[in-house]
């Protein structure tokens, strides 16, 4: 029992709230503290034989410690959930929750942090020093344009896994229901025409995977238009990105005009599609609208013109969730001692996911259930191997 759990709250009643109370983790011992010998093994005289061994040989902490199992969960609470920039007090719950998902899904220990600056610099320095701690380091979060130099520079400075997941969690799970959908609909990624809405971090990390996963004609939009490079207000992210989309299939103009003949549209904006711009896609079209709690496009009107339809909620089919993939992608980076986490491990991820549809793929079934016993271990496996391939792994 914790403290609070004694004491009446303000929203007593309310399952979400009561769900809540004292928070949804707590630390346990893996050893038995039960007398005198087993604290003096545990603690002082005993302890003090392992430090030593790990101040001679710090590889020793990989084996007598729990850091090669331990991500940090780091967030300044600026992007959180469909709620923004609600502080980093704000933000704990939701820290908590995905470290649950890592333990449940994917056995990894994950520790919450909620840090009190939105600084670049300040959030870099901390996350380097915070970093002996731990094997990996998951940002989490974290508004653009910031979390695109945060990450790029943590990971030029620590030789352990550092992945945003709002940005390639999200990147990983689209990839694969899409590789379903291509599938369903009788499509090759080198022909299909792709339109993604938003251009923040998660959109220009679907945008990057979708093209690393063999799409070539896709075009990305933001509140004014088409990325091309010859807009003058575009960000060092968005600039290159619309390098390597626009700029190579000359498409121009507004969401309304790229929609024109779509074959797939990936919505990561959490604006509203009129319905007469869904009605001039291609026949069989794909629509994923992945903005919460409201789709870009709701499924009931989806549905009307497109053949696959998925959004980013649990109470309609196809659910892009991003616990399919990020507990898996840490589990198979720490089983091989990986020191990044690649492009090469991503779409391995990603491809590993949509495998295990199998033979059951169906309109309502392009993507595999969080619960499926296999999502886990098929990921860390295809990740390990991956890494192994990249040159990344340390065993």
């Amino acid at each position: 029992m914790t403290a609070a759990d004694s004491r009446p709250h303000p929203h007593a009643g309310d399952p979400v709230f009561d769900l809540h109370v004292g928070g949804k983790m707590q630390t346990v011992s893996t050893v038995a503290l039960e007398g005198p010998d087993d604290l003096s093994l545990a603690y002082t005289p005993g302890v003090a034989l392992v430090c030593e061994a790990i101040a001679a040989d710090p590889e020793m902490t990989q084996h007598y410690t729990w850091v090669p199992n331990t991500v940090a969960v780091v967030t300044d609470g600026t992007a959180v959930l469909g709620l923004g920039d609600i502080g980093p007090a704000a933000a704990m719950p939701v820290m908590e929750g995905k470290a649950v998902l890592f333990k449940q899904f994917g056995g990894v220990d994950a520790v919450p942090i909620c840090l009190d600056t939105t600084d670049t610099e300040e959030i870099i320095e901390t996350v380097v020093r915070l970093a002996p701690s731990f094997g990996g380091i998951n940002l989490e979060d974290i508004s653009a344009p910031r979390c695109f130099e945060i990450e790029d520079r943590l990971k030029e400075r620590l030789e352990i896994p550092v992945f945003h997941d709002d940005q390639h969690g999200t990147a990983v799970v689209a990839l694969a229901a899409l590789v379903n959908a291509l599938k369903l609909t009788g499509r090759r990624p080198e022909d299909t025409r792709v339109v993604i809405s938003g251009a923040g971090a998660a959109g220009i990390a679907v945008a990057k995977i979708l093209l690393g996963g063999g799409i070539r004609d896709l075009a990305v939009t933001d509140r004014k238009g088409v990325l091309h490079s010859s807009r003058d207000d575009l960000t060092p992210a968005k600039r290159a990105l619309a390098e390597m989309t626009a700029d190579v299939t000359g498409r121009q103009g507004s969401l309304a005009d790229v929609l024109d003949g779509a074959d797939a549209y990936l919505g990561l904006s959490g604006g509203t599609v009129p319905e007469e711009d869904v009605a001039r896609m291609a026949p069989d079209a794909i629509i994923f609208g992945m903005a919460n709690p409201t789709p870009e496009v709701h499924p009931d009107i989806a549905r009307r013109y497109a053949r696959v339809v998925a959004t980013g909620r649990s109470d309609f089919p196809n659910q892009i969730n991003n616990v399919l993939a990020f507990p898996g992608i840490f589990r198979g980076a720490f089983d091989v001692r990986a020191t990044a986490i690649t492009e090469g491990m991503k779409l391995a991820a990603a491809n590993a996911l949509a495998e295990l549809v199998g033979d059951e793929l169906s309109e309502d079934f392009i993507i595999p259930s969080p619960f499926d016993p296999r999502v886990g271990p098929a990921v860390a496996t295809a990740v390990a191997a991956a890494a192994r391939a990249d040159g990344v792994a340390r065993l």
